[in-house]
């Protein structure tokens, strides 16, 4: 099996919401506005920041913030490629504020998460370990392969479960005084992105050997 030939889409995270029409309408306004792709990257990691602070800062209810900052943080990932594929604003260092700003806003949400969950080390870890998954990604891609964005803790389901998380924690924490839904989440955000990691590094293994 040979190599995989570099092709554009194939460096693209696959969203189903990108065939929705009101998401295109939405980019295609975008697309019209003066907001630039890379302006809406940034603005990713501000979102970010906003939900983690609230997660951090606000007691009890700032769950909630949170939960609405991380999907906020997916829409402005979501929208930053459309605008710039489909809308046509794409630039030379597209590529660039299409990563950094992610490994950005990623490490920010999980570091608050493993600090609201009491476990200020698995926060760490599960940054680290969710950068390592997006780095062997590159890494495929860089050998000549699709970029490869399975689980089981992509980025996607990384953001889910913490979102479900911050959605339980205020209801957790009024009847139970407990944080136990932020516990779980981020161990098993940790684990899960250990596993990805894995799986990865085995399929990129497999058609180095194939192609070999």
């Amino acid at each position: 099996m040979e190599l995989q030939e570099h092709d554009p889409d194939a460096s693209r995270r696959p969203i189903r919401a990108r065939g929705n029409i009101l998401v295109q309408r939405i980019a295609a306004a975008l697309a019209h506005s003066p907001l630039t792709p890379n302006a809406i990257s940034v603005l990713s990691i501000l979102f970010a920041a906003a939900g983690a602070g609230a997660l951090l800062w606000l007691p009890t209810w700032g769950a909630w913030l949170c939960a609405l900052g991380i999907q906020l943080r997916l829409l402005c990932n979501l929208f930053d490629g459309m605008v710039a594929v489909e809308g046509g604003k794409s630039t030379p260092t597209g590529a660039l504020y299409n990563e950094v700003p992610d490994r950005i806003a990623d490490s920010v949400l999980l570091v608050a998460l493993g600090y609201a969950a009491g476990l200020p080390w698995a926060g760490w870890l599960a940054a680290l370990l969710a950068a390592s998954t997006a780095y062997i990604r590159t890494l495929g891609g860089a050998l000549g392969q699709a970029q490869d964005f399975r689980g089981p803790m992509a980025k996607q389901h990384r953001m889910a479960l913490m979102t479900l998380a911050c959605v339980i924690a205020p209801v957790e924490a009024m009847l139970a005084d407990s944080r136990h839904a932020l516990v779980v989440a981020v161990a098993v955000i940790a684990l899960g992105s250990l596993l990805t990691c894995a799986t990865r590094l085995h399929a990129i293994a497999r058609r180095l050997e194939r192609a070999s």
